[in-house]
C-alpha cells in the first residue's frame, strides 16, 4: 500500500493512522455502496405542431396540450430518474425520484401548498420510499408521492403509443402523496391498495383548512384507492400477456387550490390489451368515470346539491411493422354532464351536456437509437356548438367544432 505525502506527515504529527487510512481505501464507503446500485435514466422530449385553420385561442382540452404549442417547435419536458431498485432481498429498500423541466412540468400541478401554485418550469413527478416485507409472496410498499393506480396511458409520453394524450388520461388522477401497497397473489393476479391526503396532485396538501380555504372537510378525511391486474398465462395460446385491469380512487380533489372544484371526487377505470393470433397486433379498451360532488359547505350556494360528471370510453390499435416501424390508432369519446344549481363549472373543459369525438393516427420509426420519431394526425370534433380555434368576432368564444392537427415527436431516452 502507498500513500501521498500528506497522509505520510499527517501520520508523522500524530494526526492520522497509516493502518486505519489503508483500512479506509480498502473498503468503499457507504455513499459510495449505496451509489453503486443508483441507476440515472430519463429521456428529453420534443415536438412540432401544426394546427389547421386560423387562431389557437381554444385548443382541445386534452392534457399537455395547450396554445402555446400550435404552429411552431416546442421543448416538451425533460425528465430525470434517480433510482435504486427493490433487489430480491426479504427486507428490501429502495427510492425512486422522477424530476420534470420544462413547459410541461407546469401542468402536473405538483407543487406544494408552500409555492401558492406559484410555477418554474420544474416539478417533482414522483418521489418515494420503496420497502419490502417478507409477507407471504412478499408485500411492497411505496411511501411519499407516487403515480395513481389507474389508467391506460402513463403520464411519461414513451409510454404511450400515441403523442397526444387521451381524454380519458385527461380526466384521470395523476399523482398522489401517501402509502401504496401492493401484492402479487401470482403470476396472473396482483393488487394494490392506499391512502393519501387527497385526489389532487398538490404535494402534502390537505382536506381541510388552513391548506385548503375553500370548502374544506374534517381533518379524518382522506382519499382512498385500490386496483387488480390480470395477466393472461402462457396456456392462454395467443393471448398470452392480455391484461385486464380496473381501479377506484375517491376522496377529495383540490388540484385546483381555490377553485369550485376542490370538493369530493370519485375516479372509477376499467381496461386491458388483447393479444391478436395476427402478429404484432395487439388491442386495447379503456373506459373513465369523473365524479365530483359539487355541493359547496360554505358561501351562497351552501347545501345546493349538485354534480359534475364526465367518463371517456377509447379503443386503441397497435400494429408493429417490422422492427422499426410500427402504427398506432386510438378513437374515443367522453361526455360531460353538470347538474343546474351552482356555478358555471365546466369537467375537463368540456361543459355542459355536451361530448367530444376524437380520432388519432401516429406512425413510429426508429431510426436512431434510443431515439423515438413519430409524426401524428389528430382530429377532435365537438358534438354541439363550438369548442375550438381562435375567437368568433361576434360571440367572443371559439369559432370551430372540429381541430386537426399534425404533430412530429422526437424523444431521446437515456
Amino acid at each position: 500500500m502507498r500513500f501521498d505525502k500528506w497522509t505520510v506527515a499527517l501520520a508523522a504529527l500524530g494526526v492520522v493512522s497509516l493502518a486505519s487510512t489503508a483500512k479506509a481505501e480498502e473498503q468503499p464507503s457507504s455513499v459510495m455502496t449505496a451509489l453503486a446500485s443508483t441507476t440515472l435514466s430519463g429521456y428529453v422530449d420534443t415536438s412540432a405542431q401544426w394546427n389547421f385553420g386560423t387562431g389557437n385561442a381554444f385548443p382541445a382540452p386534452f392534457k399537455f396540450n395547450s396554445a402555446s404549442k400550435a404552429d411552431g417547435f416546442n421543448l416538451d419536458v425533460i425528465q430525470v430518474r434517480i433510482e435504486k431498485p427493490l433487489d430480491e432481498a426479504e427486507w428490501a429498500a429502495g427510492y425512486r425520484v422522477d424530476l420534470w423541466a420544462g413547459p410541461d412540468a407546469n401542468v402536473l400541478g405538483t407543487q406544494s401548498v408552500l409555492t401558492g401554485g406559484a410555477k418554474s418550469d420544474f416539478a417533482i413527478r414522483q418521489a418515494y420510499v420503496a420497502l419490502r416485507a417478507p409477507v407471504m409472496n412478499g408485500l411492497d410498499f411505496k411511501v411519499g408521492v407516487f403515480d395513481s393506480v389507474v389508467g391506460y396511458e402513463s403520464v411519461e409520453s414513451p409510454n404511450n403509443p400515441n403523442y397526444t394524450r387521451s381524454y380519458g388520461h385527461s380526466i384521470e388522477p395523476q399523482t398522489h402523496t401517501g402509502v401504496l401497497t401492493s401484492y402479487r397473489f401470482n403470476d396472473m393476479v396482483s393488487a394494490s391498495v392506499g391512502i393519501a391526503n387527497t385526489i389532487g396532485p398538490a404535494i402534502n396538501s390537505r382536506a381541510f383548512t388552513p391548506v385548503q380555504g375553500q370548502n374544506a372537510y374534517p381533518e379524518s378525511y382522506k382519499t382512498y384507492m385500490g386496483s387488480v391486474a390480470i395477466t393472461a398465462p402462457e396456456s392462454f395460446g395467443f393471448a398470452s400477456g392480455s391484461t385486464l385491469y380496473g381501479g377506484v380512487v375517491n376522496g377529495f380533489n383540490n388540484s385546483v387550490l381555490g377553485s369550485g372544484l376542490a370538493m369530493p371526487t370519485l375516479n372509477a377505470y376499467v381496461g386491458g390489451t388483447l393479444a391478436t393470433p395476427i402478429t404484432g397486433l395487439r388491442l386495447g379498451a379503456a373506459w373513465d368515470l369523473l365524479n365530483i360532488d359539487t355541493t359547496p359547505n360554505s358561501g351562497p350556494f351552501a347545501g345546493t346539491k349538485s354534480e359534475a360528471d364526465a367518463w371517456s370510453i377509447a379503443g386503441y390499435a397497435s400494429f408493429q411493422a417490422t422492427e422499426k416501424l410500427s402504427f398506432h390508432g386510438r378513437f374515443e369519446y367522453v361526455t360531460g354532464d353538470i347538474d343546474e344549481g351552482f356555478g358555471g363549472i365546466s369537467v375537463g373543459g368540456f361543459g355542459r351536456e355536451n361530448s367530444i369525438y376524437a380520432a388519432t393516427a401516429t406512425a413510429q420509426y426508429d431510426l436512431w437509437k434510443n431515439v423515438i420519431s413519430r409524426v401524428e394526425f389528430r382530429w377532435d370534433h365537438v358534438e354541439h356548438g363550438m369548442a375550438f380555434g381562435g375567437v368568433d368576432a361576434n360571440t367572443g368564444g371559439p369559432n370551430r367544432s372540429n381541430a386537426f392537427m399534425l404533430a412530429a415527436n422526437i424523444i431521446y431516452k437515456f
